[in-house]
């Protein structure tokens, strides 16, 4: 009772008790660096090769929904959606049977040629008594493993998936502007990029590469397009990046990525990025926060464009009704399983740059205030990023349709 009613308070004054719950009061104390070999040890990883399908979580594909009960409800106006910024689709190990859906717009058709994903979960540590999780913290480790089944098993076609564990940030690490947050990021970061590290020294030489990151995750991926892509020879093999649920300025962050927005559906070498939000979208604490963080050129982001590829025409600022979208992983109550729903709802890129689906969807639990989506960003569009995945890989190596969009090291 106690909880809920915590949580119905955060939901009315969101911005001031959020922090107050969420942001540790106590000092940053620094981590000791992680072992050199540290990622040597499969222990580090909720998925690389050689786990077996049974115990790796990206491994994960959902089933489609029955024909009867392929609708998706609309969240019911009496529903109060709770401030948790807990855990996505927690999904079943059940083989699916073939989709009717119509494939969206340049829609791949094939086996994909081989490629490596590597994947950075989202925050799944909440505690506000500690900076930084520790890779001993169950329940934080618990929650990151359903959210690398129900997110980073939307790039299952992949030859290799690689997701590290690290000791991320707490949550309460982003909504603050107290510099401890920041240094608990930064010690996040340099966890991911010892992971990051080990993934290219293991993975076949001329194998292309797919970055993909989820919220505290897709600001990972971007620091290491900023820092180990950019202007090196490792840029010539990224085929895409998907730093989702991050905002993304397209004059302040964009231009020290290494690679373009995605503009057309048929592109590789390029960033795809988004942020949902059902309407009416109140996005004002999103939006604040936003403004208030400094650019990767050390600028103020202040009102600048976000970057919004819509994933379901695989455009820049596109618009798409439901028809197009080829699969919702849709959870139960409870996470524990999920399964995959056609056509259940459009979107657009709105004019602040944020990806709107229309009226609130009847997802769960996990919808934060504002009609924020974060939690479903993946979930929502499953079906449709893992078929854009694998066909702007295939256009990258010259296999398909469209010639590959190689981008050049820069000087």
């Amino acid at each position: 009772m106690l909880v809920a009613a915590g949580l119905f308070a955060l939901r009315i004054w969101s911005d001031e008790l959020t922090e107050i719950a969420l942001v540790p009061d106590t000092e940053f104390v620094e981590q000791d660096p992680l072992a050199q070999n540290a990622y040597q040890d499969p222990d580090m990883w909720f998925s690389r090769p050689g786990k077996g399908v049974a115990n790796d979580p990206a491994r994960w594909q959902p089933a489609f929904a029955a024909p009867e009960e392929g609708a998706l409800p609309a969240a019911s106006a009496s529903a109060t959606p709770t401030a948790s910024p807990s855990a996505t689709a927690s999904p079943a190990t059940t083989a699916p049977p073939a989709s009717s859906a119509t494939p969206a717009p340049g829609a791949a058709v094939g086996e994909p040629p081989r490629f490596a994903v590597f994947f950075v979960h989202p925050t799944s540590f909440y505690d506000s008594r500690a900076w930084n999780a520790s890779l001993d913290d169950s329940e934080s480790q618990n929650r990151a493993r359903l959210m690398v089944r129900g997110m980073a098993s939307a790039f299952n076609q992949a030859a290799e998936i690689w997701v590290p564990r690290y000791r991320q940030a707490t949550f309460g690490a982003f909504i603050t502007v107290d510099p401890a947050g920041t240094q608990a990021i930064d010690a996040a970061y340099r966890d991911i990029s010892q992971a990051f590290d080990f993934f290219v020294d293991s993975i076949p030489a001329d194998m292309p590469i797919v970055l993909v990151g989820h919220s505290q995750g897709a600001y990972h991926v971007t620091r290491l397009l900023q820092d180990k892509v950019a202007g090196s020879p490792l840029q010539a093999r990224v085929a895409m990046a998907y730093p989702i649920g991050w905002p993304i300025s397209i004059e302040h962050d964009l231009p020290s990525l290494a690679l373009p927005a995605c503009a057309t559906p048929d592109q590789s070498g390029c960033v795809f990025s988004y942020a949902s939000f059902a309407e009416p979208a109140e996005p004002g604490q999103f939006l604040r926060r936003y403004a208030e963080l400094p650019g990767m050129d050390g600028q103020p982001r202040g009102e600048s464009p976000i970057l919004c590829v819509n994933p379901l025409t695989g455009t820049l600022n596109g618009d798409a009704p439901a028809a197009a979208n080829l699969g919702t992983l849709v959870p139960d109550d409870e996470l524990t399983t999920g399964e995959l729903v056609p056509a259940a709802l459009g979107a657009r890129c709105g004019t602040n740059g944020l990806l709107l689906i229309g009226s609130p969807p009847d997802l769960g639990r996990y919808v934060l205030p504002g009609n924020n989506y974060h939690v479903y960003d993946i979930p929502l569009f499953w079906a449709n990023l893992q078929a854009d995945v694998a066909r702007r890989v295939r256009n990258f190596t010259g296999v398909g349709p469209v010639a590959g969009n190689r981008p050049s090291p820069r000087s």
